[in-house]
């Protein structure tokens, strides 16, 4: 007998999409995703973000460009600056050191390419980096008009390189047959 999970209820899952999100995300978009009329959705989102600021949270719930996204209130704005320049003398987590590397060595590289090497989202990674002045945006990608990403001259000094040149060679780390197994993921 197999356990079913059940579904979580709407607010949930709206919750859920929207913490992993980069940019706004329409009503319709989030309407398809969870299977609900788009009215249904558009409700649960309005309740959700006055919920939010009834209940004084640190975070917003915005309708913006045609989307929805979560956004830190303008009273919190200086405890977020103070973490995340303060957060700048900290260690990078593993995360964050596995997105470097995929930067550092498939450069220019977009945010996509990178989830899909990691085989995860690295949105959040990402704007920690370009946050932290390691990497920072190179253009975009013709096709996808997706934002391309390089490492950033900080990135070097930290690293005590002089140019990318000098960034170890990977071959000897990897397996014989890397090609396949980035196509299978």
């Amino acid at each position: 007998m197999t356990d079913v999970v059940p579904e979580p209820d709407l607010s949930a899952g709206l919750e859920a999409i929207l913490l992993v999100v980069d940019e706004p995300v329409s009503e319709m978009t989030l309407a398809q995703v969870l299977e609900r009329p788009t009215a249904e959705v558009a409700a649960a989102l309005r309740r959700l973000s006055a919920e939010y600021t009834e209940a004084g949270r640190g975070f917003d719930l915005r309708e913006v460009a045609g989307g929805w996204r979560f956004y830190t209130r303008a009273e919190c704005a200086t405890l977020v600056e103070r973490f995340v320049r303060d957060g700048q003398q900290t260690r990078l987590t593993q995360a964050a050191l596995e997105t470097l590397a995929v930067v550092a060595y498939r450069q220019p590289v977009s945010r996509a390419r990178v989830a899909a090497i990691r085989g995860v989202n690295s949105d959040g990674v990402m704007r920690t980096l370009v946050t932290r002045g390691l990497v920072e945006e190179a253009g975009t990608e013709p096709e996808s008009q997706a934002v391309l990403y390089r490492t950033s001259s900080y990135f070097l000094e930290r690293m005590g390189l002089r140019d990318l040149d000098e960034l170890p060679e990977l071959a000897p780390f990897l397996p014989d047959d890397v090609e396949n197994l980035e196509e299978q993921k």
